[in-house]
Protein backbone atom coordinates (compact mmCIF):
# COMPACT_ATOMS: atom_id res chain seq x y z
CA UNK A 1 0.00 0.00 0.00
CA UNK A 2 1.29 3.23 -0.89
CA UNK A 3 2.67 5.68 1.93
CA UNK A 4 0.47 8.63 2.60
CA UNK A 5 2.48 11.89 1.52
CA UNK A 6 2.69 14.02 4.88
CA UNK A 7 1.64 17.16 4.86
CA UNK A 8 3.28 20.25 7.64
CA UNK A 9 0.70 20.94 10.62
CA UNK A 10 0.36 24.48 11.74
CA UNK A 11 -1.24 26.05 14.44
CA UNK A 12 -4.09 28.54 12.83
CA UNK A 13 -3.58 32.05 12.85
CA UNK A 14 -6.09 34.70 13.63
CA UNK A 15 -4.92 37.86 11.56
CA UNK A 16 -5.99 41.42 12.69
CA UNK A 17 -5.77 44.32 10.32
CA UNK A 18 -7.44 47.58 12.28
CA UNK A 19 -5.97 51.14 12.48
CA UNK A 20 -7.76 51.81 15.91
CA UNK A 21 -5.20 51.12 18.47
CA UNK A 22 -8.59 50.33 20.61
CA UNK A 23 -10.08 47.95 18.76
CA UNK A 24 -6.61 45.93 18.29
CA UNK A 25 -6.11 45.82 21.73
CA UNK A 26 -9.68 44.66 22.58
CA UNK A 27 -9.71 41.81 19.76
CA UNK A 28 -6.11 40.41 20.86
CA UNK A 29 -7.67 40.63 24.47
CA UNK A 30 -10.49 38.95 23.93
CA UNK A 31 -8.46 36.19 21.28
CA UNK A 32 -6.22 35.42 24.10
CA UNK A 33 -8.67 34.55 26.43
CA UNK A 34 -10.01 31.27 24.36
CA UNK A 35 -6.34 31.11 23.51
CA UNK A 36 -6.36 31.56 19.64
CA UNK A 37 -2.83 32.63 18.33
CA UNK A 38 -3.17 35.80 16.89
CA UNK A 39 -1.20 38.28 15.23
CA UNK A 40 -2.38 41.60 15.13
CA UNK A 41 -0.93 44.58 12.21
CA UNK A 42 -2.33 48.20 12.21
CA UNK A 43 -1.37 48.56 8.78
CA UNK A 44 -2.63 46.39 5.77
CA UNK A 45 1.21 46.93 4.41
CA UNK A 46 2.29 45.57 7.67
CA UNK A 47 0.26 42.43 7.43
CA UNK A 48 0.92 41.65 3.75
CA UNK A 49 4.92 41.82 4.49
CA UNK A 50 4.32 38.93 7.39
CA UNK A 51 1.64 37.39 5.59
CA UNK A 52 2.43 33.43 4.01
CA UNK A 53 -0.66 32.27 2.08
CA UNK A 54 0.64 28.58 3.14
CA UNK A 55 -0.34 29.05 6.67
CA UNK A 56 -3.74 28.24 7.48
CA UNK A 57 -6.14 30.58 9.45
CA UNK A 58 -8.41 33.27 9.06
CA UNK A 59 -8.34 37.26 8.89
CA UNK A 60 -10.34 39.69 10.57
CA UNK A 61 -10.34 42.90 8.80
CA UNK A 62 -11.56 46.63 9.46
CA UNK A 63 -13.17 47.55 6.18
CA UNK A 64 -12.08 51.59 6.27
CA UNK A 65 -8.54 52.39 7.17
CA UNK A 66 -6.41 55.32 5.28
CA UNK A 67 -3.75 53.67 3.79
CA UNK A 68 -5.37 50.87 2.22
CA UNK A 69 -9.29 50.03 2.48
CA UNK A 70 -9.91 46.70 4.10
CA UNK A 71 -12.01 45.79 0.44
CA UNK A 72 -8.47 46.81 -1.64
CA UNK A 73 -6.46 44.55 0.69
CA UNK A 74 -8.43 41.69 0.07
CA UNK A 75 -8.35 42.27 -3.83
CA UNK A 76 -4.77 41.84 -3.47
CA UNK A 77 -5.33 39.18 -1.16
CA UNK A 78 -7.31 37.89 -4.68
CA UNK A 79 -4.51 38.11 -6.81
CA UNK A 80 -2.21 36.50 -4.64
CA UNK A 81 -4.65 33.48 -4.88
CA UNK A 82 -5.13 33.57 -0.97
CA UNK A 83 -7.49 31.37 0.38
CA UNK A 84 -7.54 32.84 3.81
CA UNK A 85 -11.09 33.41 5.02
CA UNK A 86 -12.24 36.87 5.62
CA UNK A 87 -14.38 38.62 8.57
CA UNK A 88 -15.27 42.24 7.79
CA UNK A 89 -15.93 44.51 10.28
CA UNK A 90 -18.30 47.42 9.54
CA UNK A 91 -19.87 50.30 10.63
CA UNK A 92 -23.45 50.86 9.72
CA UNK A 93 -22.50 53.29 6.85
CA UNK A 94 -20.36 50.60 5.49
CA UNK A 95 -22.74 47.81 4.46
CA UNK A 96 -22.67 48.27 0.79
CA UNK A 97 -18.75 48.49 1.09
CA UNK A 98 -19.55 44.51 2.97
CA UNK A 99 -22.24 43.14 0.35
CA UNK A 100 -19.68 44.16 -2.56
CA UNK A 101 -16.96 42.34 -0.07
CA UNK A 102 -19.01 39.71 0.38
CA UNK A 103 -18.99 39.40 -4.04
CA UNK A 104 -15.07 39.26 -3.85
CA UNK A 105 -15.00 36.16 -1.71
CA UNK A 106 -15.42 37.55 1.82
CA UNK A 107 -16.85 34.54 4.35
CA UNK A 108 -18.43 37.21 7.16
CA UNK A 109 -19.27 40.30 7.85
CA UNK A 110 -19.72 41.49 11.26
CA UNK A 111 -21.61 44.99 11.84
CA UNK A 112 -20.11 47.26 15.11
CA UNK A 113 -20.59 47.34 18.03
CA UNK A 114 -20.89 43.51 17.94
CA UNK A 115 -21.32 40.96 21.28
CA UNK A 116 -17.56 38.94 21.63
CA UNK A 117 -19.39 35.61 20.95
CA UNK A 118 -20.88 36.15 17.58
CA UNK A 119 -17.24 37.10 16.81
CA UNK A 120 -15.76 34.26 17.99
CA UNK A 121 -18.60 32.11 16.11
CA UNK A 122 -17.44 33.48 13.11
CA UNK A 123 -13.90 33.25 13.57
CA UNK A 124 -14.86 29.41 14.46
CA UNK A 125 -16.63 28.85 11.56
CA UNK A 126 -13.83 30.30 9.33
CA UNK A 127 -10.74 28.74 10.74
CA UNK A 128 -13.36 25.76 10.46
CA UNK A 129 -13.74 26.25 6.69
CA UNK A 130 -9.94 26.99 6.23
CA UNK A 131 -8.65 23.98 7.21
CA UNK A 132 -11.71 21.96 5.03
CA UNK A 133 -10.56 24.18 2.06
CA UNK A 134 -6.88 22.80 2.99
CA UNK A 135 -7.58 19.45 3.49
CA UNK A 136 -9.04 19.08 0.04
CA UNK A 137 -6.41 20.21 -1.81
CA UNK A 138 -3.65 18.58 -0.11
CA UNK A 139 -6.14 15.57 -0.75
CA UNK A 140 -6.32 16.67 -4.77
CA UNK A 141 -2.28 17.03 -4.47
CA UNK A 142 -1.58 13.69 -2.80
CA UNK A 143 -3.48 12.24 -5.90
CA UNK A 144 -2.22 14.23 -8.34
CA UNK A 145 1.19 12.74 -7.14
CA UNK A 146 0.70 9.28 -7.25
CA UNK A 147 -0.91 9.39 -10.59
CA UNK A 148 2.07 10.09 -11.84
CA UNK A 149 3.97 7.81 -10.38
CA UNK A 150 2.00 5.53 -12.93
CA UNK A 151 3.66 4.35 -15.88
CA UNK A 152 1.65 4.76 -19.38
CA UNK A 153 0.73 1.12 -19.15
CA UNK A 154 -0.41 1.20 -15.70
CA UNK A 155 -2.53 4.57 -16.27
CA UNK A 156 -4.24 3.36 -19.51
CA UNK A 157 -5.03 0.13 -17.15
CA UNK A 158 -6.56 2.32 -14.33
CA UNK A 159 -8.29 4.52 -16.74
CA UNK A 160 -10.08 1.09 -18.30
CA UNK A 161 -10.59 -0.28 -15.11
CA UNK A 162 -12.49 3.26 -13.93
CA UNK A 163 -14.81 2.83 -16.96
CA UNK A 164 -16.33 -0.24 -15.33
CA UNK A 165 -14.34 -3.26 -18.01
CA UNK A 166 -13.26 -6.16 -16.96
CA UNK A 167 -10.07 -7.41 -16.90
CA UNK A 168 -10.77 -9.62 -20.13
CA UNK A 169 -11.86 -7.00 -22.06
CA UNK A 170 -8.91 -4.89 -21.15
CA UNK A 171 -6.37 -7.64 -21.94
CA UNK A 172 -8.60 -8.28 -25.70
CA UNK A 173 -8.41 -3.73 -26.39
CA UNK A 174 -4.37 -3.76 -25.47
CA UNK A 175 -3.37 -6.72 -26.79
CA UNK A 176 -2.00 -8.08 -23.46
CA UNK A 177 -2.91 -11.35 -21.57
CA UNK A 178 -5.20 -11.02 -19.22
CA UNK A 179 -2.25 -11.60 -16.28
CA UNK A 180 -0.37 -8.83 -17.72
CA UNK A 181 -3.83 -6.80 -17.16
CA UNK A 182 -4.03 -7.80 -13.29
CA UNK A 183 0.01 -7.33 -12.71
CA UNK A 184 -0.57 -3.86 -13.86
CA UNK A 185 -3.96 -3.02 -12.37
CA UNK A 186 -2.26 -4.40 -8.63
CA UNK A 187 0.47 -2.15 -9.52
CA UNK A 188 -1.93 0.78 -10.41
CA UNK A 189 -3.78 0.20 -7.26
CA UNK A 190 -0.92 0.32 -4.96
CA UNK A 191 0.96 3.02 -6.28
CA UNK A 192 -2.24 5.05 -5.84
CA UNK A 193 -3.11 4.04 -2.73
CA UNK A 194 -6.68 2.81 -3.52
CA UNK A 195 -7.97 0.30 -0.96
CA UNK A 196 -11.16 -0.95 -4.19
CA UNK A 197 -12.40 0.03 -7.26
CA UNK A 198 -14.63 2.11 -5.83
CA UNK A 199 -11.94 4.08 -4.06
CA UNK A 200 -10.28 4.34 -7.50
CA UNK A 201 -12.87 5.55 -8.96
CA UNK A 202 -13.83 8.66 -6.31
CA UNK A 203 -10.24 9.59 -6.76
CA UNK A 204 -10.22 9.74 -10.49
CA UNK A 205 -13.52 12.03 -10.31
CA UNK A 206 -11.57 14.17 -8.28
CA UNK A 207 -9.25 14.69 -10.59
CA UNK A 208 -11.79 14.94 -13.43
CA UNK A 209 -13.35 17.62 -11.22
CA UNK A 210 -10.27 20.17 -10.99
CA UNK A 211 -9.89 19.52 -14.51
CA UNK A 212 -13.28 21.06 -15.77
CA UNK A 213 -12.91 23.99 -12.53
CA UNK A 214 -9.97 24.78 -14.64
CA UNK A 215 -11.25 25.04 -17.53
CA UNK A 216 -13.86 27.70 -16.40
Amino acid sequence: MAKPIETKKTIPTVYIVDDDDGMRRALSTLLSTVDFHAQVYSRPSEFLANFKPDDPGCLVLDIRMPEMSGLELQQQLNRMGSMLPVIFITGHGDVPMAVQAMKEGALEFIQKPFRDQDLLDKINHALQQDAENRKNIARRTEVTQRLQSLTPRERQVMDMVVEGNANKVIAIDLGLSERTVEIHRAKAMEKMGARSVAHLVKMHLTLADDSAEAKH
